[in-house]
């Protein structure tokens, strides 16, 4: 006999095993892939009582971990269509074909690099890059990747079939000034660039425009618009806005 969808079981309880700490306060701006931001840097904090050192026991074997994790400042609600950026913004595709925030149960899987593990006292905190994770994040689970079996270099990939286009970044003399008296210069400019480079304005804006857009990193909101460069775009960094501060 077949369970019906809404009956009880078929209906699960998850419980976050931890969250998320990230360079990305806010959605806008996050790549939409991991790996595409190497620079990206991120601690998953483990909750109790998944907090227990002898959880990650092996763990440092691997270079690369799977996370499943809930887009929680996504909407509840689901749609069968979506709109995929990669498509512009004006196509449909089923959810299912897609990776939308807007899934019926709105879980992500990410692929992330695992720089270390922190067991200082008595916790656990996953020290990441080239993520894509919203802080705040809750994790759901954590799995060790294996190359071996995961990694299909032959496989199809349907209207996405390679990594998007990188726009040129540059810097104003005013933008670099602001970041060089930072301790994190260096780390924060590879950030800005790989982000930027993506295009995160709206996928129906491309070109030059003469609106400032901001993107939220760490604890900067970059300002930065679009010009034409080339025959192309360049998206330039106009300003840097510290938390609480001024350019």
């Amino acid at each position: 006999m077949t369970a019906h969808p809404a009956s009880p079981a078929n209906r699960f309880a998850l419980t976050p095993i931890g969250r998320i700490e990230s360079d990305y306060p806010d959605k806008f701006g996050i790549p939409r892939q991991p790996g595409l931001a190497p620079a990206a840097r991120a601690r998953l904090v483990l909750l109790p009582p998944y907090d227990d050192p002898l959880s990650v026991r092996g763990l440092e074997a691997f270079s690369h971990l799977w996370l499943t994790f809930v887009f929680h400042h996504s909407p509840e609600r689901w749609t069968p269509l979506v709109r995929p950026p990669r498509l512009g913004g004006n196509a449909r595709v089923g959810v299912f074909a897609s990776r939308s925030t807007h899934r019926p149960n709105r879980l992500g899987l990410s692929l992330v690099e695992l720089r270390g593990i922190d067991t200082g006292n008595g916790g656990v905190a996953l020290e990441l890059s080239g993520h894509d994770l919203l802080d705040g994040t809750p994790v759901l689970d954590i799995k060790p990747y294996l190359p071996w079996a995961e990694a299909r270099p032959e496989a199809s990939a349907g209207f996405a079939p390679a990594a998007p286009a990188r726009c040129p970044v540059a810097f104003s003399d005013e933008a670099a000034a602001a970041l060089e008296r930072r301790d994190d210069a260096a780390s924060l400019r590879a950030l800005i660039t790989q982000v930027l480079a993506q295009d995160p304005r709206p996928a129906y804006r491309r070109g030059a425009e003469a609106r400032v857009y901001g993107v939220r990193l760490r604890d900067v909101d970059v300002r930065f618009r679009a010009e034409e460069h080339e025959g192309g775009t360049r998206l330039r960094v106009v300003a840097l806005v510290e938390d609480g501060g001024s350019p």
